[in-house]
This record gives C-alpha cells, sequence and structure tokens, in this order.
C-alpha cells in the first residue's frame, strides 16, 4: 500500500445532493427498442428494458422527447406538452414507466423544449388565425423590409440554425415569424407573460406525475434582444448571418430562469440542467450555475462535443487535439468549485457524433481499449455524469461507405445541400462526408445494438433509420457475460465512482503538466476533501504505447483499468494504445 500523504487542505465537506450523484443514461426514444415492429422505439420497448438499465449502475434516465409531434426535427418541435408522440405510446405508458423505475430506485428526467413549438400547438394555431388574435404575441410577428427593388425581404438578417433564413413568411396574414430552426418550429416569445404561465403549467403537469426534473433544450435562447436587431455580418458570402449576439442569453434571460425556478421548480425536489448555446465563457456560465444564482443546477456548455467542429461551422474541416480536452477539462473542473456551481460530466449525446470515433479510436485492434479509456476518463471526473445509450458497448459512428441517402437527419441533410448547393451539381463532396460521417447527429441517434439477430434486435420491422454494420459484433449480448468487455467496465467503473464518491465525484482536480505525462497522455489527480485520499489518472490518446515515470507515484496501487496485477513501480508504468488506469494511494 501507498502511504497516505498529509494535506495542508483545510477539511471541509461537500455539500451532498441526489442529482450530483447521479448517473444519467440518455435514452433516445425512436432508436432504443421498438416493441411492436413500426420500425420506431417506444415506451413499452424502454419498459422491458428496466431491469437491463438498472443493471448498468446508472440512478436516472434522460428521455429525449416523448411528446406530440409533426418530428420534423424529431420531437424537438412539440405539437402538445401533454400528450405522447403515438407511435411511442401513451401517457399511461409514460406513467407506468416512472412507477417502474422508481420501484427500482431510478428517477426520470423529460426533456423540456420550450424555447419553441411544432407549428402544429395549438398556441400557434391560434397565434397564427390573425393579427388580432389573443396569442398572437405568444410568438415573434414582424412586418417584412422591402428593398431598393420592392423585394420582400425578412425583417432582419439573422440565419436560421439549419440553414437559410431565421423568418418565416406567412402569407394569409401578410407577416413573418421567427422560427431560429425549422421553419415549422417557431420561437416562443417570452416576454409575454401569460405563455410564460401556460409553460410553467406544462412543465409542472409532469412534475406532479412523479417526474424528477428537467434538461432543458436551447435554453439560454427564451430571451432575445427586444429590437431584433440586424446581426453584424460575420461570413460575407452568405445573405444571412448569424443573430446570436442578440437571440442568445439575451437581456431578461436570468429574469426568466429565476421565475421558472421560483414558480415551478422549488415546489419540487428535482433537478435542472441546461443547454447552453452560443455560450462557452466562465463568468456567463457561473451567471447560470452559482449557487447563489438559484437558477439552475448545471449546464451543458457544448465545448466537450465541439472540439473538432471547423472554425466556421460545424462540418468544416477540423481535428480533434488532446490538448483542447486537456484544457475544456481543466477550465470547468477548476472554476466550478470556486463559484459554488456544478459540472455535467459527458461526451456524448443525441446531437453529437460518437466521442469513440472522434475522440479516440473506432479501429478493431483498438476500439474496446479506446472505449474503455473514454469510461475512465468520463467516470473519475467531478459532477454529474452523463452517458448516451450504446455508450455502455462501445457504439461507434456510420461506417465510411455509408452514402449521404443513409444519413436521416435534417441538420447533416442540410448542411449537405447547402455546400453542394455553393458547389454545383456533380461536385466533389467526400470531404463532406468525411465530416458528416464524424460530427452527423445519426451518429448519436443509431438503433441501439441489443444482439446479432437482424435489425440488432430493435425491431423486427424496417428500422426508420439504418442500424450500424457492425452490430453483428458489437451489441449488449456479446459483452453482457463477458467479464472483459467495454459493458462490464461500464458497470465496474460506476460502481467503482459510487464507492469512492468523495474522490471522484466531490473531487478536486488537479492536471499534471504535459512536460510529465507526454503530449499523447492525459493525466490527473482526483483529490477528496480531506486531503488524504488521491487518485492518478492516466490516459493514453494515442495509437503507441506510451511510459509514465513520474516517480511521485511509487508503489501506488491499481484501482482500475490496466492489466491485472499492475502496479505503479519504480520506474513507472507503460500505458498501452488507448490504454486508461487509475491508481491510488490508499
Amino acid at each position: 500500500m501507498g502511504s497516505i500523504e498529509q494535506s495542508t487542505m483545510a477539511i471541509h465537506a461537500p455539500e451532498k445532493a441526489w442529482w450530483k450523484e447521479a448517473v444519467i443514461y440518455q435514452i433516445y426514444p425512436a432508436s432504443f427498442l421498438d416493441s411492436n415492429g413500426d420500425g420506431y422505439g417506444d415506451l413499452p420497448g424502454i419498459l422491458s428494458k428496466l431491469n437491463y438499465i438498472k443493471s448498468l449502475n446508472v440512478d436516472t434516465i434522460w428521455l429525449s422527447p416523448i411528446f406530440k409531434s409533426p418530428q420534423n426535427d424529431m420531437g424537438y418541435d412539440v405539437a402538445d406538452y401533454r400528450t405522447i408522440h403515438e407511435p411511442y405510446g401513451t401517457v399511461e405508458h409514460v406513467e407506468q414507466l416512472i412507477r417502474g423505475l422508481h420501484e427500482r430506485g431510478i428517477r426520470v428526467l423529460l426533456d423540456l423544449v420550450v424555447n419553441h413549438t411544432s407549428d402544429q400547438h395549438e398556441w400557434f394555431k391560434e397565434s397564427r388565425n390573425g393579427r388580432t388574435s389573443v396569442k398572437r404575441d405568444w410568438y415573434f410577428w414582424r412586418d417584412p423590409k422591402f428593398d431598393s427593388y420592392g423585394q420582400r425581404k425578412p425583417p432582419n438578417n439573422w440565419a436560421s440554425i439549419f440553414g437559410g433564413s431565421a423568418w418565416t413568411w406567412d402569407e394569409p396574414t401578410r407577416q413573418y415569424y421567427l422560427s431560429l430552426f425549422l421553419p415549422s418550429q417557431p420561437d416562443l416569445n417570452w416576454a409575454n407573460d401569460s405563455m410564460r404561465r401556460a409553460t410553467y403549467d406544462d412543465m409542472a403537469f409532469w412534475l406532479d406525475k412523479g417526474v424528477d426534473g428537467y434538461r432543458i433544450d436551447s435554453m439560454n435562447l427564451m430571451s432575445k434582444h427586444p429590437d431584433l436587431p440586424n446581426a453584424p455580418v460575420t461570413n460575407p458570402d452568405s445573405e444571412f448571418q448569424s443573430g446570436a449576439l442578440y437571440f442568445a442569453s439575451g437581456p431578461r434571460m436570468h429574469e426568466y430562469m429565476k421565475e421558472m425556478r421560483t414558480q415551478v421548480f422549488d415546489k419540487y425536489d428535482c433537478m435542472t440542467v441546461g443547454e447552453l448555446g452560443f455560450t462557452e465563457d466562465e463568468k456567463s456560465v457561473s451567471e447560470y450555475v452559482a449557487k447563489n444564482r438559484h437558477e439552475l443546477n448545471m449546464l451543458f456548455t457544448g465545448d466537450i462535443v465541439d472540439m473538432d467542429f471547423g472554425s466556421s461551422s460545424k462540418y468544416g474541416p477540423g481535428e480533434f487535439q488532446l490538448q483542447t480536452l486537456r484544457d475544456i477539462t481543466k477550465k470547468w473542473q477548476t472554476m466550478m468549485p470556486k463559484i459554488d456551481g456544478w459540472n455535467s460530466v459527458y461526451m456524448d449525446n443525441h446531437d453529437s457524433g460518437r466521442s469513440l470515433s472522434r475522440y479516440a479510436s473506432d479501429l478493431p485492434e483498438y476500439r474496446a481499449m479506446a472505449a474503455k479509456m473514454l469510461a475512465t476518463y468520463m467516470g473519475t471526473l467531478s459532477g454529474t455524469l452523463f452517458l448516451l445509450q450504446g455508450q455502455e458497448i462501445g457504439m461507434a459512428n456510420v461506417p465510411e461507405g455509408w452514402g449521404i441517402e443513409d444519413y436521416v437527419d435534417v441538420e447533416g441533410r442540410n448542411a449537405y445541400l447547402a455546400i453542394l448547393k455553393q458547389r454545383g451539381k456533380g461536385a466533389d463532396m467526400s470531404d463532406v462526408m468525411k465530416e458528416l460521417r464524424r460530427k452527423a447527429r445519426d451518429n448519436g441517434r443509431l438503433p441501439m445494438q441489443w444482439d446479432a439477430s437482424p435489425n440488432s434486435g430493435f425491431s423486427k420491422g424496417e428500422p426508420w433509420m439504418r442500424v450500424n454494420d457492425d452490430y453483428q459484433k458489437w451489441n449488449v449480448a456479446s459483452q453482457i457475460d463477458d467479464k472483459d468487455s467495454v459493458l462490464s467496465y461500464w458497470k465496474e467503473m460506476l460502481a467503482l465512482r459510487r464507492k469512492e464518491q468523495d474522490v471522484f465525484v466531490y473531487g478536486t482536480f488537479e492536471m499534471l503538466d504535459v512536460a510529465k505525462s507526454g503530449k499523447d497522455v492525459f493525466a490527473y489527480t482526483m483529490t477528496d476533501y480531506t486531503g488524504l485520499k488521491k487518485a492518478l489518472v492516466l490516459l493514453n490518446f494515442s495509437d503507441k504505447k506510451w511510459p509514465f515515470g513520474v516517480k511521485d507515484y511509487a508503489g501506488w496501487q491499481k484501482l482500475i483499468g490496466g492489466d491485472k496485477n499492475e502496479s505503479f513501480g519504480k520506474e513507472g508504468i507503460e500505458l498501452k494504445a488507448y490504454g486508461g488506469v487509475v491508481f491510488c494511494n490508499w
């Protein structure tokens, strides 16, 4: 045993909470399990896998949108917040799910999409009825502008996040409405008191049924600059420009979050995590999550899933750099304790490519080791841990052989078509396909790979999107009884995280200098609040063996990862390609 080191750190026990210690498993309903052969995952399918979910050592699930929707943006276009999308099931199924999960000690988060609705929502239908509608001001309606030739133009030059103008023309009422995403997703006007009250009532509806909290989609877009001014020109080649300066974290954003907290969330023992877009600086983040701000429990800042984006766009050329991951990790792990805030720990979600393929390796010779290494990274950091369905078995991105016809998500397809339009019909699009393969949202939405039967056991019908070609080897059934599998490692890692929560969940992060770790190794320590227990985490992000010889840790014992009976000798250790290992001083 290594000696336990004394520390000059002040002993201050962390303030604990269930949501801080939670391990949250994200389920994308359409892709989890189809129970009736219609090709879409559904709530009965999730109900049939509750014991599997429990076996993972997770204690909370997050359901991507399940509400009634025309599915133009896979449920992020809600038509009724109190009705379930019919192919998924019914309100009664949700009630069964809440009961079944709670009986197993598992909590439930729902995806809350209240920056915008579907154009099929009754609110918008009424708003669209005429300029004198009582709900007209529940959305953003503006008169057109006209150029010197008399041509009608949108009210401002904002670009839609999915391409084109952020404004949609409504011929019957002769006005434009704001739609930052798709034309079928009109933005709600949060400045309207009646709209906010109706939204709070919908939130309370599900909390009263036992839901344990919300992930809030596009959270900081709810407050826009009241004048909706033109955006600065940052892309001279485009007619429309990013209006994020005026539609992200607007002047009343914190007012709305505080009101939401006091009017709804404080009445329940629930948690909140907000999706923060276009804002990654420490000051802005702290204003949402510092405990004394009384707003949100935590945020998804997005930077961890943006590390290989192009300089001007998501699908522009970009490469992952380990130093970027070091910088992001150090930034949030050291900043949050200073402001009495809390971190979310994640690498994958429904809007991203798979981290295994983007930041490590999905090559057959490295895939299992690399997936375990990323699990070690996530499992040892302070914060609330989120993993995406399939991450526990090392699911990877789509293969290179897939063509654009195999991609179904609107964001990726729109980006492809916009670039093709610029280049002209018949242009070489291989560089764009390379970026889609790496970053497209389809990757995070692939059908779950349960076994080697047709369609990976996901559906007995025709799946709504193509199943990854590798499902016969990479699936739950092939790993569940294999002690050396990625699945078994995740279970072990999460059990260790719970057992040693003072070191990992609530611990203090300190990064080792690259001069000590080596350029391809991410090395850091996690220390409990007493300063007595310390863990050393070593992560090799390369396809080469890497020696680590810092003698300060000689004699420390292996806690998880690496080879059996591996110890930190006088000369250090040699990390395998994409290897991850944790040593400890106790």
